[in-house]
């Protein structure tokens, strides 16, 4: 390698790291005294979060009030107004200092926040009818959080809340379609920063009780190197097979995204290591970087630490968390094994073999070697599925374990090399103490996100609910099907934008309920955690859509690929993913809906893998060979029996407690697709360019 493919490497990987510190909420770096505010607020809430599941007993408001207050204080502190000079004023965008004026307004955020709960009495006494400071600081609360949100999250959340507050009063005027009788200014400020139906709805109590000590959790273990590991591990079980390292990135950044949550964080863990591997044994840089981008999306999708979203549809559909584990379990794996899939296509279609086994880690010695790191998160499993601990509990009875591991992990490695050990502890805490500060600038976009959807949330819930429904149904004209398409496509379109949290919030409280009354006016039985999941899922795939996918972007930047193509190939491998919420709105089997049974429950899973192998040999034109053009309509005819087979059953007159049986229709099909393919010969299965050779 020359050294300006190297110099290119090292920039890559700065802007890819760049763009993760900017999503995990790194903005300014004081210099001189400034250096310590930022990091002691952050400590501070860490250690206030880390209360309230064991040692402070306080009202929710209260909860969610002082969260809130930290994350707008944080913001203010942390990102200047521009990040670079306007007409040549460095004021507004300095990086090394933090301006007095900033210092002012945080104050003001973080009073605004805590307004509520310092004269909580009183407004209690007074609800529905707020006085002029009441007014005053509502406004100020919504404007400073709209604000935040654009500093941290872009400007897309702030024009959408903007849009949705202009229309409470500006709904008389509106077209008959889409007119609202309006609210008055009182009525407004009352719902949305003097109760709980607005900015301190539910998105927020869930983001202060129980995403960020999973946010936490999940920092702490990156600062202590579990990402690391769980890449070196991965590439050593699987490395030395055809396409062995994108295999491995599938495996390690499905594990490294369970605890990160933040896709480009997932990708700059992982893809430092895979990217570069990956274009090694000859994969091209926009497919390397498109695997990696597939994989680090789909890391929220993956019980049972899933991204901050699902704690959220918890709540709101009202089940406990671990029925929404159970619900994501079959397509979150289905899709896994499908993108694993993939890889092996891929590295078909090239030839590509896998590294030699000199050139990676060995397996026994790897998994050794990180062993413990496997402790915390086996705790945790063990609180949310054995016990069944509430959430926020589980996480901190396996952060307290974590924490004693982060503590001795470096006195025994400071042990083993004759090293001083008192050293060794004074660089434990300095680790803790990092992965407080880190864990709590990750929450800030998360809390903002919460907070200012819950304006868009307070909005609909002011009397627009059963007019979106309306206006929903007249834009699909009553077709359940139609109108799951425009879901998938707003969705994609918001969460360009968006985090996939606030593009859920949004969507389902505009969509979720609307898709479950249509669905049941056209005689589908669509359950609500069906109608959340879509929305959710459809949020999480706009990270790596073009031709704003962040996620592509820093994947590309690693392999020094194009980001348009990279995000259309990431895209084109998510397409597997994207296809199973439209199946699991028609068919409840496939989120174990109403299915206890263990059995019942592996055999579904194992269909709904084939179905979607079936469906991803359609799509990247390769099965065991490459596909004739007549073959691809009966891959997807596979994946429609194998994942729908109720439909299948109704159609040939089966009863439906039989319908499983049509399975083995979709499997015959499937095997004679097999032999097919097998018997055009050797020279049909090799890559394209041996066959051109």
């Amino acid at each position: 390698m020359s050294k300006i493919d190297v110099q290119f490497e090292d920039d890559g990987m700065e802007l890819a790291k760049k763009m993760a510190e900017e999503e995990e909420g790194i903005g300014r770096r004081p210099e001189g005294w400034q250096k310590y505010i930022i990091p002691t607020i952050a400590v501070a809430w860490s250690l206030y979060q880390l209360a309230l599941p064991r040692f402070i007993v306080l009202e929710t408001t209260y909860i969610r009030a002082i969260h809130l207050a930290f994350a707008l204080v944080l913001v203010y502190l942390n990102y200047p107004l521009f990040k670079k000079p306007v007409f040549g004023i460095k004021y507004f965008s300095r990086h090394r200092k933090i301006p007095l004026l900033d210092m002012l307004i945080a104050a003001l955020a973080g009073f605004s926040a805590l307004y509520l709960v310092i004269f909580l009495n009183d407004i209690n006494a007074r609800q529905g009818s707020p006085i002029m400071a009441d007014i005053v600081f509502g406004i100020t609360l919504t404007v400073l959080l709209l604000e935040a949100a654009r500093r941290t999250i872009g400007p897309a959340l702030p024009i959408i809340g903007g849009f949705f507050i202009a229309y409470c009063f500006l709904g008389p005027y509106m077209p008959d379609l889409i007119a609202f009788k309006g609210t008055s200014l009182n009525r407004f400020v009352g719902q949305m920063t003097m109760s709980t139906e607005g900015i301190y709805g539910i998105p927020l109590d869930v983001s202060a009780t129980i995403v960020f000590l999973f946010v936490l959790f999940g920092a702490m273990l990156d600062k202590a190197g579990a990402g690391h590991y769980f890449i070196q591990l991965a590439l050593s079980l699987l490395g030395r097979y055809k396409g062995g390292p994108a295999k491995a990135a599938i495996v390690g950044s499905g594990l490294t995204g369970m605890i990160s949550g933040s896709s480009i964080a997932n990708i700059v863990t992982t893809g430092t290591f895979t990217i570069p591997m990956m274009k090694k044994v000859g994969y091209p840089a926009t497919k390397a970087a498109a695997v990696e981008v597939a994989a680090s999306t789909d890391g929220q999708l993956a019980p049972p630490i899933m991204g901050a979203a699902a704690f959220i549809i918890a709540e709101y559909v009202n089940v406990p968390y671990i029925e929404v584990v159970k619900a994501a379990a079959i397509p979150a794996f289905a899709s896994y094994a499908a993108l694993f899939y993939i890889s092996h296509i891929e590295a078909s279609k090239l030839g590509i073999k896998g590294l030699p086994k000199e050139e990676l880690p060995r397996f026994f010695k790897t998994l050794l070697s990180g062993l413990h790191f496997l402790i915390p998160l086996c705790m945790l499993l063990y609180e949310l599925i054995v016990v069944r601990h509430s959430p926020e509990l589980a996480a901190f009875n396996a952060i307290c374990v974590l924490a004693v591991i982060m503590l001795f992990q470096e006195p025994i490695k400071a042990y083993r090399a004759g090293k001083s050990i008192a050293d060794a502890f004074k660089k434990s805490i300095k680790l803790i103490v990092a992965s407080l500060v880190s864990g709590a600038l990750n929450m800030i976009a998360v809390a903002l996100a919460t907070a200012a959807a819950g304006i868009i949330v307070g909005v609909v819930a002011l009397g627009l609910g059963n007019l979106v429904s309306e206006i929903i149904d007249v834009l699909s004209m009553g077709n359940v099907f139609l109108m799951l398409v425009i879901t998938a496509m707003a969705s994609l379109i918001i969460g360009m934008g968006l985090p996939t949290t606030a593009t859920y919030i949004v969507m389902a409280a505009l969509t979720a309920p609307a898709i479950v009354t249509i669905g049941g006016a056209q005689g589908f039985i669509v359950p609500l955690m069906s109608a959340h999941l879509f929305c959710f899922y459809f949020g999480i795939l706009a990270d790596d859509t073009p031709p704003v996918g962040l996620a592509a972007y820093a994947a590309a930047a690693i392999a020094k690929s194009p980001p348009i193509p990279t995000g259309l190939q990431g895209f084109m491998y998510d397409i597997r993913t994207a296809i199973l919420p439209f199946m699991f709105i028609f068919n409840s089997d496939l989120i174990l809906h109403n299915i206890n049974s263990w059995p019942q429950g592996i055999l579904i899973f194992v269909m709904t893998c084939l179905g979607n192998f079936a469906f991803a040999s359609a799509t990247q034109g390769w099965f065991v060979a490459r596909n004739k053009f007549w073959e691809v309509p009966i891959f997807l005819s596979v994946t429609f029996i194998l994942m729908q087979p109720q439909r299948i059953a109704q159609w040939i007159g089966l009863p439906h407690d039989q319908r499983y049986w049509c399975y083995l229709i979709g499997l015959a099909i499937f095997g004679i697709l097999f032999f097919l393919q097998k018997m055009r010969g050797p020279e049909a299965a090799l890559p394209l360019k041996a066959q051109l050779s």
